[in-house]
């Protein structure tokens, strides 16, 4: 049976994030997700940056469930020959600006500074780099750092 809503508790579940997912494997969980405290807040109460990063940080660290522990996250450029930057690091400038830090396919430093109206990011999984080590999680990192601001 369905639970009716006054106005006021309909206006507060519109103004909440939700996330609501389909996939085509039947074993993939979908419908909606639980979000992480941090993502529950009313959008408005963010910045376009900030709630593009917080956002990015619970889809790197659903990437990085899927992994083994011979892969590491890392993302692919769209348009030009840009390759693929491993993902060492993220951040937000308000209101309006995504980072990400990381390195490339040769170990080159790298760092791209994107605007969110052009956001676009393609996961991907690389082997990981140190043979010995085990496979570095930056969305753990990530999360554990939104979750104690």
């Amino acid at each position: 049976m369905d639970k009716i809503e006054t106005s006021a508790e309909a206006a507060e579940s519109a103004a909440l994030p939700r996330c609501y997912e389909v996939h085509a494997n039947p074993e993939e969980a979908s419908g909606n997700k639980d979000l992480p405290k941090p993502l529950q807040k009313p959008v408005e109460t963010k910045s376009p940056a900030q709630w593009a990063y917080e956002r990015l940080i619970m889809y790197i660290q659903n990437f990085e469930k899927t992994l083994d522990g011979d892969h590491e996250v890392a993302m692919g450029f769209t348009g030009g020959d840009a390759g693929v930057m491993r993902i060492e690091g993220m951040g937000y400038f308000d209101p309006d600006i995504i980072t990400f830090y990381g390195s490339d396919g040769g170990g080159a430093k790298t760092q791209l500074v994107q605007h969110v109206s052009q956001l676009n990011v393609m996961l991907r999984a690389l082997p990981k780099t140190v043979e010995d080590k085990p496979a570095n999680r930056i969305g753990f990192r990530l999360a554990a750092d939104l979750e104690d601001s």
